[in-house]
């Protein structure tokens, strides 16, 4: 029997992908060359925003059409998990509609309503900690939690990923540790609330590290990040709400070598973000900022902003390019914003109509572009080490994997090892180097 897997939407479920293929590999499946030549062909789906809804949908039905006479076709992820019921009846090309942790290779039966509505079946298995089989790759992914205890305005999430659920230090110890005797050089530690995690064990009694996120108190992150560093060479970071960022959290993560700090900012403007329900404003952020430059000039930083959120003004628009020209970020993603059916923001007044989202949308793009491009341009003659992913492909710490850009090597360098380079060229996001 032979499996394949398609996977869309953001990190996580690339993990939760790589997890569902252990499980499979251990009850006797193989990987099959394509979903054509699969017995089993399996789509993880993405729910975030509209935009990724329908390009699941329009994965699954291509998935429908490849596959051979007498495969079975199961839809799981975050679709599957908040859509069941609008899944099984508008897909009758689907075999199984199976959410987080059900059994992807049952004979018969369907999830039948959304998680919000329908009592959960009994999980066959917990998909947060399953092992994971052997990477090819000299990188990867380590989800540390599962949900989010945040209730901001335009996220979902929560309504079907649930509330935050931290894995232990010890299961996330052996995953990293496991990894590293397979050749992974870098972990990427990845979870909807990053800076949260372990919070909710402190909360449940389980005895871990006492959660408090001011100045002086502890955060259980600060120990897992000194800890996973003295076990492999790059320890990534992505996903931090900025208030999570402490002074703490920051040493940590500049004794690592990777100083690389994805922050979750949304917006710039202060009034937006209380509609967002979120944390900051753009002084808060910039003083951030440059209190970790004055540190550490090479410090790289990535964020993502939404455009078009309900009431969301000129002026607005206005104090977010500003921020974005203060902030010289090297790597930001810009969003319309999506109406999500039970988000407080889903039936605000200010509707922002989508023409002058997307018009928003590409002004600040067209400002990031050219600073990105510019600290990109910066970096030519400079040394860095650069990791091998790939033949021809290098990164330093200043690239995170799949996301930002790359950095182009001689092919014959050996993929997995750790090399001394020259920025010889910019090309755009991606550069050119020679090993020295």
């Amino acid at each position: 029997m032979r499996y394949w897997i398609e996977t869309l939407g953001c990190p996580k479920n690339h993990v939760d992908s790589e997890k569902l293929a252990g499980l499979l590999e251990s009850q006797g499946y193989d990987v099959a060359p394509s979903a054509a030549q699969a017995d089993l062909v399996v789509a993880n789906t993405c729910a975030f925003i509209e935009a990724a809804r329908e390009e699941s949908i329009e994965t699954v039905l291509e998935l429908a059409d490849q596959k051979r006479e007498g495969a079975r076709l199961v839809v799981t992820g975050c679709m599957a998990e908040r859509y069941g019921d609008e899944l099984s009846s508008a897909l009758p090309e689907v075999d199984l509609v199976a959410g987080f942790g059900e059994s992807l290779t049952l004979t018969s039966g369907v999830a039948t309503t959304p998680v919000t509505l329908r009592k959960r079946p009994a999980l066959a298995f917990d998909l947060l900690n399953l092992p994971r089989p052997k990477t090819s790759s000299p990188w990867a992914y380590v989800k540390i939690a599962e949900g989010c205890d945040r209730r901001c305005g335009f996220c979902a999430i929560p309504s079907f990923r649930g509330d935050q659920r931290s894995r232990s230090v010890q299961e996330i110890l052996g995953e990293a540790r496991a990894l590293a005797e397979g050749g992974v050089k870098e972990i990427v530690l990845i979870a909807q609330d990053l800076a949260s995690w372990g919070h909710d064990r402190r909360r449940g009694a389980l005895g871990e590290a006492v959660e408090v996120l001011d100045e002086g108190g502890s955060q259980p992150l600060i120990e897992l990040t000194n800890t996973l560093s003295r076990e492999i060479e790059r320890v990534r970071l992505l996903y931090l709400y900025p208030s999570g960022l402490t002074s703490g959290l920051i040493d940590a993560i500049l004794a690592t070598g990777v100083s690389y700090f994805d922050l979750s900012l949304q917006h710039a403007s202060r009034r937006m973000l209380r509609a967002m329900r979120r944390w900051g404003d753009s002084t808060r952020f910039l003083e951030r900022i440059e209190a970790i430059r004055s540190r550490d000039g090479d410090a790289t930083f990535r964020s993502s902003f939404i455009l078009g959120y309900p009431g969301e003004t000129e002026d607005d628009q206005r104090e977010l390019l500003e921020f974005i020209e203060a902030a010289q970020l090297d790597w930001a993603g810009f969003f319309t914003f999506s109406r999500e059916d039970g988000t407080y923001a889903n039936d605000l007044e200010g509707q922002v109509p989508h023409e002058l989202a997307l018009e928003r949308l590409r002004e600040v793009s067209e400002l990031q572009d050219s600073i990105t491009a510019r600290r990109r341009d910066a970096l030519v003659g400079t040394r860095q080490r650069l990791l091998i992913d790939a033949p021809g492909v290098g990164r330093s710490v200043r690239e995170c994997p799949e996301i930002d850009g790359i950095v182009m090597v001689d092919p014959a360098l050996d993929v997995g090892s750790m090399v001394e380079c020259e920025i010889v060229a910019s090309h755009g996001t991606d550069l050119e180097a020679v090993a020295v």
